[in-house]
């Protein structure tokens, strides 16, 4: 999986490519531990994300809660119909903000 960061101030986005599964999601996992602090305006760009697993979806979850709990704001965008199944099935859209593609 390969992760692009861009940053302005606050503001954070981070594009995802490839697969986020049980190998990659200790990487994504290890990237949000040094970029989201001081962070309150997180956007997840997955137009280019193929497959998310159970693993992904905890390392999500992580993020998500963590710029909540600094009262900021979290959103995925351009997510593709097969991982919005996903948030769907495992009731992620519920809490989450997404945008599809």
């Amino acid at each position: 999986m390969k992760i692009t960061k861009t940053e302005n101030g606050t503001k954070l986005l981070l594009a995802l490519e490839g697969r986020l599964d049980t190998v990659t999601a200790k990487e994504l996992e290890a990237e949000n531990k040094t970029v989201l602090a001081g962070k309150s305006d997180v956007t997840y760009d997955f137009g280019k994300l193929e497959y998310v697993s159970s693993a992904g979806l905890r390392v999500i979850l992580g993020a998500h809660k963590t710029v909540k709990a600094g009262g900021g704001s979290f959103k995925i965008i351009h997510v593709s119909d097969i991982i919005k199944e996903v948030f769907d099935m495992t009731g992620f859209s519920d809490f989450l903000n997404i945008e599809s593609r």
